[in-house]
């Protein structure tokens, strides 16, 4: 009898710790989806009266259909119900963006997305930032007030065809293939992102070619010991070079990386200050 007591109990705890589990899963993203700040939005000097412009983890939105037709008249905007994708069209730009993705793609340049767009209510919500560098406006932003000011410029970015240097495009999809395959967009971008801090720093060389392939201090990546620097790209490495490439900063500025699982030296651990850890690499400066 008693022992039949005890397996009930048991049981129960059980049940109840998986609610509670599932409970915590189920609330803890909507919660936190849910904490927004209205903003003030203003174009050049008028007022954006679309409403619904909001501050969600430090980033402001504003509703994708209404900015773009208030940054031009006849701007076409077209909705994919299937793939989730805002399609926009003006004389000068041609942009798609895709609710939940890590980045939108404007004249082909690809543009990074810290927190991605969303649904509220049937209207596609987007970072203003983001979306005015689509449009080569500049954004300034008043705590104070909680006022967001946009600045309007030529009406479209740079095309991707002349905005990325082709020889560092070339180099960095191949480092970010040969170091990061396998790895999320995100561990994929940090790669870039190293090669791409130590191209701007004082103490290396200035392009993706001479950083990568930089011998004064030894060799500084493997690939280009054991040849597989030369393999082709995979697709989502070179999105990952266009977005390093374009801004898209996850590591700060990181210097070094590595896979502690694989390292046969721990000097970059012992003498460097840790930034993260992403994936299958752990990043240095």
């Amino acid at each position: 009898m008693k022992s039949n007591s005890s397996k009930k109990i048991r049981r129960l705890c059980t049940l109840i710790i998986a609610i509670i589990m599932t409970a915590a899963v189920l609330v803890s993203p909507a919660g936190a989806a849910l904490k927004k700040t209205a903003i003030n939005v203003y174009i050049d000097s008028s007022k954006f009266a679309a409403g619904n412009t909001v501050i969600i983890n430090n980033t402001s939105y504003v509703p994708l259909r209404s900015f773009c037709l208030a940054m031009d008249k006849e701007a076409k905007v077209d909705w994919d119900h299937k793939s989730k994708t805002v399609y926009v069209t003006t004389d000068k730009l041609s942009m798609n963006v895709r609710v939940g993705e890590s980045y939108l793609i404007a004249n082909g340049r690809y543009l990074y997305l810290d927190n991605p767009c969303y649904i509220e209510q049937g209207t596609t919500m987007v970072p203003i930032r983001v979306i005015a560098k689509a449009f080569d406006a500049q954004v300034s932003w008043n705590g104070q007030l909680k006022q967001v000011v946009v600045t309007r410029g030529s009406g479209a970015i740079k095309s991707g065809d002349s905005f990325y240097d082709k020889d560092n495009l070339y180099w960095l999809s191949r480092i970010i293939t040969a170091e990061a395959r396998g790895e999320g967009l995100k561990g994929q971008i940090a790669v870039g992102n190293v090669v791409l801090n130590r191209m701007h720093g004082d103490n290396w060389p200035d392009t993706v070619y001479g950083v990568i392939f930089d011998t004064r201090c030894g060799v500084q990546f493997t690939p280009t010991a054991n040849g597989t620097i030369y393999n082709e790209p995979t697709e989502s490495a070179v999105i990952a070079a266009k977005l390093a490439l374009d801004g898209a900063q996850v590591v700060g500025g990181s210097l070094f990386f590595l896979n502690k699982a694989k390292a046969t030296s721990r000097w970059i651990i012992d003498n460097c200050d840790y930034v993260a850890t992403i994936g299958s690499h752990s990043f240095y400066m």
